[in-house]
């Protein structure tokens, strides 16, 4: 590993908390509040998009914000790990800003001006976690990102809403009080938090004190990444406006709590020591066991926002469940699926977001015949549920693919049993609805009728995105030969 000086890592933070106060700024102009919106998501990928050429050739851009004292430092640097998170994140957040629009407008929703400024800041703090070079810069940015989300999750201001929102915080602030105790115990422990891939933990820490720390961890990440049974908080805040529920099953929250699973286990703990430990069977344990139960769960919700809400909290676990198996291919497929199920999920919630905002519907039961009203909307509905069930030729199938191969290489062969009943079971859940679009008759749909291009453009280009990622999953953002190399740098060989 190369670093060299770069002030581009700490750009991509501040850009969007920049457009933040120039959104506030510009409140009474809706115009040109929602164009300080997309110019800064348009920037910030660019500048994303600038660190790929050096991180792919292994020098990683980095940047010291200050030192506290020996050892201890607020650090940003664009290694190949955080390159995949950020440059799913901010690619997407020029999606649902363009959604957001339509959907705020189409509803002449309140407070509007709160709605994109914290949206901007969640951003800031989403590439702040990516780009973090150790473990309390990066504690400091998973907790702003946590509070950040808050105001969106109460948008609505309804009972169910602030319910849903004292909810969130109780849930996610008991994970950022277990991180604080993480990175306590590492920094005593390591005598510094610095990321370095394969670990930097020893075991003579004693097995004590390192399982200790594994729990902290599972405590801490998965609370956001919505482990089994610490999920509750994420269908309740489905309360939320459908872009905040985009934001949070796609593109940030949830998504920052499977990235830092990766960092713990690839780049605090390793995984060869968490396998000595017995850490990574009691991991692999919960999200297999996550991925079979959600996906149950999910049969039986009528409200679409929180069938999708469940089918996140399965598919959330096949990145958990990736890390946890000691095998290259099995990481490889798991940091795919952090893009690949970004681009379908998100999919999922802009089409909820259009039928909602269309036809005011938001239950799966008054869904029938909605295909024939908008076929543009629920083609896209029909790609996104086909490549989360794992078929070809969407993304879905590579990162599967991958996540199977690798527990059969590791000997864990009930994993791709669950892997497979999993993928029959997403199909039966989603499918269902695009069946009931498409084939079953009502009096409701009779005209076409879409939503807005503001709505209807980004979930198409959302839907074409997640085929390509499965035809060329290397072609764009070279999301293989990322997610290779953080394998091959965590497990310090080839695949």
């Amino acid at each position: 590993m190369e670093t060299y000086y770069s002030i581009l890592p700490l750009a991509a933070v501040l850009v969007s908390l920049l457009a933040a106060g120039l959104i506030t700024l510009s409140g009474r102009r809706p115009n040109i509040r929602e164009s300080w919106t997309l110019l800064a998501g348009v920037v910030k990928f660019g500048i994303v998009l600038a660190m790929l050429p050096s991180v792919l050739q292994g020098r990683f851009p980095e940047i010291t914000l200050f030192a506290i004292s020996q050892g201890i430092s607020l650090v940003l640097r664009a290694d190949t790990l955080g390159i995949i998170f950020a440059l799913s994140a901010s690619f997407l957040w020029i999606l649902a800003s363009c959604f957001s629009i339509g959907y705020e407008r189409g509803l002449s929703d309140h407070k509007q001006t709160r709605y994109f400024s914290s949206f901007a800041i969640c951003l800031s703090a989403t590439i702040g976690i990516a780009f973090s070079a150790n473990l309390l810069t990066f504690v400091i940015f998973y907790e702003i990102l946590t509070i950040a989300t808050y105001p969106l999750v109460i948008h609505k201001e309804t009972k169910e809403a602030i319910a849903a929102g004292r909810k969130y915080l109780v849930y996610l602030l008991t994970g950022g009080v277990a991180l604080l105790a993480a990175l306590a115990l590492t920094f005593h422990t390591a005598g510094g938090t610095d990321f370095k891939a394969g670990g930097f933990l020893t075991m003579e820490a004693g097995t004590g004190m390192l399982m200790a720390l594994f729990i902290l961890f599972l405590v801490g990440f998965g609370m956001k990444a919505a482990v089994m049974p610490l999920h509750s908080w994420l269908p309740s805040a489905m309360a939320a406006p459908t872009p905040v529920s985009a934001l949070l099953h796609a593109v940030a929250v949830v998504k920052a709590g499977v990235f830092g699973f990766a960092r713990a286990f690839g780049f605090v703990m390793g995984p060869a020591l968490l396998g000595e430990i017995g850490a990574l069977n009691i991991t692999a344990g919960l999200a297999g066991a996550t991925i079979i139960i959600a996906s149950l769960l999910a049969f039986s919700q009528d409200n679409l926002k929180k069938r999708l809400a469940y089918s996140t909290i399965g598919h959330l676990s096949y990145i958990v469940l990736g890390v946890a198996i000691l095998s290259p291919q099995a990481w490889s497929g798991g940091l795919m699926h952090i893009v690949n199920h970004a681009a379908m999920k998100i999919t999922l919630f802009f089409c909820a977001g259009a039928i909602y905002v269309t036809t005011h519907r938001e239950k799966v039961s008054e869904l029938n015949g909605i295909g024939r009203r908008m076929p543009f909307t629920m083609g896209a509905f029909a790609l996104a549920a086909i490549g989360l069930a794992g078929i070809p030729p969407v993304g879905g199938f590579v990162s599967k693919w991958y996540l199977a191969l690798g527990a059969l290489d590791a000997g864990q062969t009930v994993y791709t049993v669950i892997l497979l009943v999993s993928g029959l079971l997403n199909a039966g859940y989603l499918l269902s609805v695009v069946g009931r679009a498409f084939f079953m008759k009502s009096d409701n749909f009779t005209k076409f009728g879409e939503a807005s291009l503001w709505m209807l453009v980004p979930l198409v280009i959302t839907a074409v995105l997640s085929v390509l990622l499965g035809l060329f999953p290397d072609r764009f953002f070279h999301l293989y030969s990322l997610s290779a190399e953080v394998a091959r740098s965590v497990f310090g060989g080839g695949l």
